[in-house]
Parts: C-alpha cells; structure tokens; sequence
C-alpha cells in the first residue's frame, strides 16, 4: 500500500427533506447566491425549497449555468458577486453547478488578473476562496464532497481541472428525492460517471491495498445492484439513496487512499467533450473499454481481479478472463442506455487526429505507468469507432 494524505473537511447532510437545514448551516447574516444550471429546480421544486430555507438572509441568483460550465460563464459570475457584496455562494445543482462555483469563488480573490491561470497551474496558487456550500440535485461528480473542478474555455475548446483544499464545500445537502425527476439521461450519465471514477482509481496494478481495493468493489456492486432497479421504478427512495451515496464516495477521496490512480479515461474524455460538447458521462462510457483494450497487459492482474470479484469470472485462461472482464464492462453500459462507441454519438475517424494532436503538443503522457502518450491514445479512439 501507498502511503497517503487524507482530509475531507466537508460536511455531509444526508436523507429526506434535509434542505430545511440551511437555515442551520449558512450563517444569518450572510449575503447569498443561489447558482444553478438550466433551471430544473425551479420546476421540480427545489428552488423553493433553498428559499423557504433561507429565511430572511438577503439572496441573489445567478443561473444558466452550462453543463460542462464555461470559463466565461463563470467570470460574468465573478463579476456579479463583487457588483453585489456576495459573502456566501450556495451551489444547486449537479456537478456542473459545483464545479463552476469552486472556480468562481476561487476566481474571486485570486491575484493574477488572468483567473485562467488556476486551471493552467491546477489551483496551486489559490490562496483563499469565498465560502461555499451545496444542495446536490444529481449525483454523478462527487463534486459535493471533492476538492476538484473541471472548467471548459469555450474560446480555445479547452477542458481543464482545478484542485486546491479551497475547494471543499462548507457543507453539502444530499436529498435523494431531489433526483426524483431527473430525466434518464441524465441518470445513466452519473452511473456511468461513478462507474468510471471508481475504475480510475482501481484499475491500475496491485499494491496490496485491500481496504481501498473492497471498498471501490463494493461500489461497482452497488451500481450493478441498484443501476436496473432505478430504470425499473424511478420513485424508488432507497434505490436514489444508494446511487448517491455511491456517487459521493466514488470520487471524495476515501478509496485513493494509498492507491495508485490513472485518469486517462477522464484526460481523453475531457478533449471529446471540450471539440464536440459531449455529456462527460458518455464520453467516460465509450473511452473506458478502449482504455481497457489498450491497456490489457499493463492493468491485466488488476482486469483479472476485478473480473473475479465483481462479475464472478473465474474460469479460463488470463487474457480469455481480460477479455471477458471488458465485455462484461461495455455490456453494463449498454445496460444503462449509454452510449460505448463514437458512432453512437455522431463521430468518425475525422474526430480522432485533433485530440491526438493536442496529445501530442502538451506532451502529455497519461496512465497509471505515463505509458498512454498520443500513439496510444489514437488506437484508444480508432477501436471506439
């Protein structure tokens, strides 16, 4: 086992009708702003119930937040913080939500006039941050209990991450029912999210780290579990609850405990979406088997357990256990009604060259080992055609 730093300051908030807790967590004579995405809380109920919560503290909005939130989105929210003498920032919202409210309220006091400079340098020069809190209204990210962020400059196509201990939330709110509305789309996206998230931070190579090992198995269960139940019966409470809580630990920090991670899906993932605005789940869907393939004889002991212990493979020779373990992989996708080939998503061999070129001109070398450089990612992309 590695060894490891671990410290999660944030505060977890979890069951039914725990949103008129704010009143408790956000000091009263704080000046609020409520961001959001495209405005689904404001019809399915939960904007007003943020409000009820608030009471008489004085707030202010500030919507229409993209998915895959936009640099420049979030500097107009820089701005209107400062125009009003915001001190608190309240997230609702999915992941996309809390992502852009860690830039914003990092981007507020950061001293260099060019706050795209915290992605460039991965947040390492943040040195305070207005604090901030969340309601999470679609599990998927991890972002509610995170220190990290993805941020999307629309004028260069260029998705970059941020972490800085700033960036934990106050506290975050986790209702399942608040995901009772959420379109399906949107759910096989945060599955497949979580599902991928915890493959990251797992499917690399042995270092005897069984306690971080059985908890990442634990949640790919769950998911395996609970991933048709929700499909089948979409006001299922406990089945909402496990998905969440799932998604929360897929990526706060609990399971990298003394592991070794690779991020590869997410680096190439990230370039799909930043050229062709793709849902980041789907991209995690159609990479991750490709990685896989590509991988297979470095992640093959890792691949074989995994195949084991999670589908129950235990028959056949190694690379015919590989195999099947991957299968088994694409298959759950396909299960979840989320796409696992290019194709599925509009795009052929013209997509691949413009992300390997950026590979290449960053000089980038990804992978748990720094083995997946732009060669490999263009055979990664070419058998997800």
């Amino acid at each position: 086992m590695n060894n490891f730093v671990f410290y999660n300051p944030t505060k977890i908030v979890f069951g039914k009708d725990t949103i008129k807790k704010l009143n408790k967590l956000i000091p009263q004579e704080s000046s609020v702003l409520i961001t959001y995405g495209g405005g689904s809380i404001k019809r399915n109920g939960v904007y007003e119930q943020v409000k009820q919560a608030l009471g008489s503290r004085k707030v202010f909005e500030f919507g229409s937040i993209e998915p895959n939130p936009h640099y420049e989105t979030c500097m107009k929210c820089v701005d209107y913080i400062r125009e009003n003498n915001i001190d608190f920032v309240l997230a609702v919202g999915g992941g996309s939500v809390i992502d852009a409210t860690k830039f914003i309220v990092a981007a507020y006091y950061y001293e260099t006039e060019d706050k795209w400079e915290i992605l460039e340098t991965n947040g390492q020069y943040i040195k305070k941050a207005l604090p901030f809190g969340t309601v999470l209204t679609l599990p998927a990210t991890a972002s509610e209990m995170n220190n990290g962020a993805v941020i999307t400059k629309k004028a260069t196509l260029e998705k970059r991450a941020f972490h800085s201990n700033y960036a934990f939330p106050k506290f975050s709110i986790l209702d399942p029912q608040t995901t009772f509305t959420l379109p399906e789309k949107q759910i096989s996206n945060g599955i497949a999210d979580t599902f991928v998230h915890v493959m990251e931070q797992y499917l690399t190579y042995p270092v005897r780290n069984q306690i971080s090992d059985r908890f990442a198995e634990s949640i790919i269960i769950t998911l395996l579990e609970e991933a048709p139940k929700v499909f089948a019966n979409t006001m299922d409470y406990d089945v909402r609850a496990n998905l969440m809580w799932a998604a929360t630990m897929g990526l706060n920090g609990w399971i990298a405990c003394g592991a070794v991670q690779d991020w590869a899906t997410h680096m190439i993932g990230h370039e799909l979406t930043a050229f062709h605005n793709i849902d980041h789940g789907t991209t995690l869907s159609i990479v991750l088997p490709g990685v896989m393939k590509i991988q297979r004889e470095e992640k093959g002991e890792k691949i074989i357990q995994f195949g084991e212990r999670v589908f129950g493979i235990k028959e056949g020779e190694k690379q015919e256990i590989i195999t099947k373990t991957i299968e088994e992989v694409e298959k759950f996708f396909k299960s979840i009604h989320i796409p696992t080939r290019l194709s599925e998503v509009g795009l052929d061999e013209k997509c691949i060259e413009p992300i390997v070129q950026r590979i290449k001109d960053r000089n980038w070398s990804l992978g748990e080992n720094g083995t997946i450089n732009y060669e490999k990612v263009r055979l990664i992309l070419l058998d997800r055609l």
